[in-house]
């Protein structure tokens, strides 16, 4: 039996009808059916699987029609949305501080000839190390971790990356939006531990942290383990000639005879990992050059040193073979307690792809075949207030398992499970969503009519090739004699 609402503590259920009613007024045009459309994604019997299921359910009180519109021409103050997100209450790390996790995922589309501003996204084959470029729409996500192993995030920001944008840049700009709207909601204040980015070898870890050195943040990202790093220049002795060196000795992954001693070295026993051994290494900064991301700085290109540190594990939980981790954090001076706080923050940044999957599986955020980039950026802030609705009340849900499922005490639900039960918790006395209003079917398209718009293909992966135009012959203007008899 579920926990009814009268019975439960004010403070979730308060937060949830709050965070509820901001959505509402974020919802500027069709909020009452983007505002169902949303409840009908958290209270489905089961994942998503297309929009038109949706309209099915009860929470949904309108036809699949409004439902299409809605997606299709609905507006949504992203703005308003996005402070919304920063308000409400976040997971804290064991310092009290905050752990942010930004990685891209992508919204698959590659038969969409007819959809604009497609990128070709890299996916992983079946394959052992194989890319296959695939057109979609890439997003950029930033969620708020938990300390602990848990399947739960906080979504704070969706950033779709447009063809021509520099990863990069866009990343920095998303960054520094969302700290500024961390800190006018309150949630970090001075004196308050930087907030810990952590990003995965996809990104150029030294360039991000950079472009974000005006901010209280630190970012912590896992380098290849094919990189070439640089010490810090040793001390001239005095009345040396010459130009002062740049740069000290290399400090290569693969070589360990340039690593030397370490500065500091752990080694905690973890109950899946077994042994865990951590090393870092002070002060290492990449030789940068005019290429890639830096070649249109000028002048001289900056040292941006920090912190390496090589995690090695026993075994996974897997059976596979461990491989070192190598992780660069922007701070430097790291004490033997940053370090072991570093490798796992690190760890919790998987737990992003678990906010992924339900994303994908059970909310079925990639499942509609929605035409514009407009409409799948208001279909993705739908999903993100969706899942916002499903953290604020986890206290209040009660495991409503399968008979084959494992009992779970109530502070590790998963999120399906709170989905389970989200019809039963949700605050049902004041609903902001009015009823629909009778209407009558349009006519229609007049009968023998067809549709003579042509569509505009955007393909972008394969040049469209054009037909060279048909010769036109001349007519003759002579009349052709009749036959007669």
């Amino acid at each position: 039996m579920s926990l009814l609402c009268r019975d439960a503590p004010r403070e979730p259920l308060a937060e949830l009808s709050r965070f509820r009613g901001e959505f509402y007024s974020c919802l500027t045009a069709r909020s009452d059916a983007l505002f169902e459309l949303a409840d009908a994604v958290l209270c489905g019997d089961g994942p998503v699987r297309s929009l038109a299921e949706l309209s099915l359910v009860g929470e949904h009180r309108r036809g699949h029609g409004g439902l299409y519109a809605a997606v299709a021409r609905g507006q949504v103050d992203e703005i308003r949305l996005r402070r919304a997100l920063a308000e409400v209450p976040l997971p804290r790390a064991a310092d009290g501080g905050l752990v942010l996790a930004i990685d891209v995922t992508c919204w698959l589309r590659p038969d969409a000839h007819t959809s604009p501003q497609r990128i070709l996204c890299h996916t992983y084959g079946r394959g052992q190390d194989q890319h296959i470029p695939v057109p979609g729409w890439p997003y950029s996500i930033v969620c708020a971790l938990e300390p602990g192993r848990s399947s739960w995030t906080a979504p704070l920001d969706a950033l779709r990356l447009a063809p021509g944008d520099d990863t990069a840049t866009a990343t920095t700009q998303q960054l520094c939006d969302l700290v500024e709207r961390l800190m006018t909601a309150g949630q970090w204040s001075t004196g308050d531990p930087d907030i810990l980015i952590v990003a995965d070898a996809g990104y150029d870890a030294p360039r991000l942290a950079f472009l974000l050195e005006d901010l209280p943040v630190q970012l912590l990202a896992r380098m290849r383990s094919d990189r070439v790093l640089r010490r810090a220049v040793p001390s001239r002795p005095p009345h040396t000639r010459g130009r002062p060196p740049r740069h000290g000795g290399e400090f290569v992954f693969g070589q360990p005879d340039t690593w030397g001693t370490p500065d500091t070295e752990t080694v905690t026993d973890t109950r899946i990992y077994g042994t865990a051994t951590a090393r870092s290494w002070d002060r290492l900064h990449p030789k940068l050059t005019h290429r890639s991301s830096w070649a249109a700085a000028d002048g001289t290109l900056p040292i941006v040193e920090g912190t390496v540190i090589r995690l090695n594990i026993d075994h996974l939980p897997s059976g596979a073979t461990p491989k070192p981790v190598w992780l660069w954090w922007s701070g430097t001076d790291a004490t033997p307690a940053d370090a072991d706080n570093l490798w796992q923050a690190y760890l919790r940044r998987f737990d992003i792809e678990h906010t992924f999957r339900l994303f994908k599986q059970t909310l079925g955020w990639t499942c509609p075949k929605i035409r514009t980039p407009e409409a799948a950026d208001r279909w993705t802030w739908l999903i993100l207030a969706a899942y916002t609705q499903l953290r604020l009340p986890r206290p209040l849900a009660a495991d409503l398992r399968r008979p084959w499922e494992k009992p779970s005490p109530p502070d590790r639900l998963t999120p399906a499970r709170v989905r389970r039960d989200f019809r039963h918790i949700r605050p049902t006395t004041v609903c902001p969503a009015r009823a629909p209003k009778p209407v009558l079917p349009g006519p229609g398209r007049p009968p023998g009519r067809k549709n003579t718009r042509p569509t505009p293909r955007h393909d972008v992966h394969t040049a469209r090739k054009t037909q060279p135009p048909k010769r036109q012959t001349k007519k003759s203007t002579t009349p052709r004699p009749r036959r007669t008899g």
